[in-house]
């Protein structure tokens, strides 16, 4: 299977969406990360500790494609049309992070337009960095996404920052000790299931 992480905006959680996203299919057989963001975020990330799947430059992707059964690409910000084009159309799913915010909410919807007049289908809207109760964005962004009849999930990312940490450690986020990195995990592998479904 191959998963793309993509978005218009930087700052959404792509990458760490797109690390605990091969985290999960790791558990269901062989995996590899591909990093297309042109700042490295994710190889950065795992050179600090390890993760349990390979991580790779998506300038690799030809060589070591063959070797693995799922793929998952973390993808630059504000892909060219023409990029989203064969990225949409070479993935069983895209999924695209965007935080509750107005200016991300901007951007995913010009994401999905793009998505819509390339004639893309397979994708599910994540929303991330989901501030606590009682602030309900999360819930308010949810609801309007619906109302246009997007594909957005129903389970959210919290704003934890057992994420920062995990990044800092080089580690993913289950392998932090701390009760809320747990939590973050939970919601990944909820999402990720009922985006898989």
């Amino acid at each position: 299977m191959i998963i793309t992480v993509a978005s218009f905006k930087g700052g959404v959680g792509k990458s760490t969406t797109a690390a605990h996203v091969a985290a999960y299919m790791s558990q269901r057989g062989s995996t590899v990360l591909l990093d297309g963001d042109e700042n490295r975020s994710v190889t950065k990330w795992v050179a600090r500790g390890s993760f349990p799947f390979p991580v790779v430059d998506e300038r690799q992707a030809a060589r070591v494609a063959r070797q693995y059964e799922h793929i998952v690409i973390d993808t630059q910000a504000r892909p060219s049309e023409d990029d989203l084009k064969y990225l949409a159309e070479g993935c069983d799913l895209m999924i695209i992070p965007t935080t509750p915010d107005r200016i991300a909410l901007d951007a995913m919807v010009d994401t999905v337009q793009v998505l819509k007049k390339i004639g893309a289908e397979r994708y599910r809207i994540l929303i991330t960095k989901v501030p606590p109760r009682p602030n309900r964005d999360g819930e308010l962004a949810r609801e309007a996404l619906r109302g246009y009849q997007l594909p957005v999930l129903e389970h959210m990312i919290s704003y934890l920052v057992a994420f920062q940490r995990a990044v800092d450690e080089g580690v993913l986020v289950y392998e932090m000790r701390d009760a809320r990195a747990m939590r973050g995990w939970e919601e990944y592998r909820e999402a990720i299931e009922e985006a898989l479904a």
